[in-house]
């Protein structure tokens, strides 16, 4: 398993991605920035991060043996290996935003950006980007954001970090590859934020709407419950969960 740390880079996903294309890239690998110029977040937002202070980098994976029912198991895999790390750090209160967003006592700590590397219409691998909040503790005009060392008092070193993320995605591609989907996917929605709990939403026309959080869909669809018992499946780009 290599790590690269760098001092500075525009964003440690774009980096991976043209190291992964330029030579063979270990599974595994994994690159941190001290400082990202340019983070990405979900659908083109900006991640900002303080440098020296949160957790930036970028996990390069081969997938190319999976049988993967769908790329959002990837989603799923990551959303837990992070889970589970947080809880090995007794952060309180955690769970999953869809589609994986994680909170801590309902406030965001940590954004993921998974983009694919498709090869004869195949996903070949996945570079999992990860920006995690972690010793910052003040976040101007980000009402909702919050970090490890504000929800515990703490201040937390990052390596150690970093080296309890990857060995919990070894864990949990382990279940992937072995094609445990069910065994994911429950884990997954135990987490799910407001899941069975009346929410708000907003769909892509502006309209606002009630309904109950179900699950997700193999896909990775939003499930909602809505009047009448009817249940309606959502992509990313058509609903959104408000608080």
């Amino acid at each position: 398993m290599l790590i690269v740390k760098l001092n500075a880079i525009d964003s440690t996903n774009s980096y991976l991605r043209k190291l992964s294309v330029e030579e063979i890239v270990d599974d595994f690998t994994a690159v941190i920035a001290e400082r990202q110029t340019n983070g990405r977040g979900q659908m083109g937002t900006i991640w900002s991060s303080e440098a020296a202070k949160n957790l930036t980098f970028s996990v390069f994976k081969d997938v190319s043996k999976f049988r993967l029912e769908d790329p959002f198991y990837i989603s799923i895999v990551t959303s837990l290996a992070l889970l589970k790390t947080l809880q090995f750090f007794s952060i309180s209160r955690l769970s999953v935003k869809w589609p994986n967003d994680i909170l801590s006592e309902d406030k965001k700590i940590c954004g993921i950006l998974i983009e694919n590397v498709i090869k004869y219409n195949t996903i070949n691998a996945s570079v999992i980007g990860v920006g995690l909040n972690v010793n910052q503790t003040e976040f101007e005009n980000l009402p909702q954001a919050s970090s490890l060392k504000n929800v515990s008092g703490k201040v937390f070193d990052l390596d150690e970090l970093v080296h309890r993320i990857l060995m919990n995605l070894k864990h949990y591609f382990f279940f992937l590859e072995r094609g445990e989907y069910y065994v994911l996917k429950e884990e997954y929605e135990r987490y799910l934020f407001r899941k069975d709990k009346p929410s708000t939403f907003k769909d892509e026309e502006g309209l606002i709407f009630s309904g109950f959080i179900k699950g997700v869909s193999n896909c990775g669809k939003l499930q909602v419950l809505l009047q009448d018992d009817i249940i309606n499946e959502y992509d990313l780009k058509t609903i959104t969960l408000l608080y």
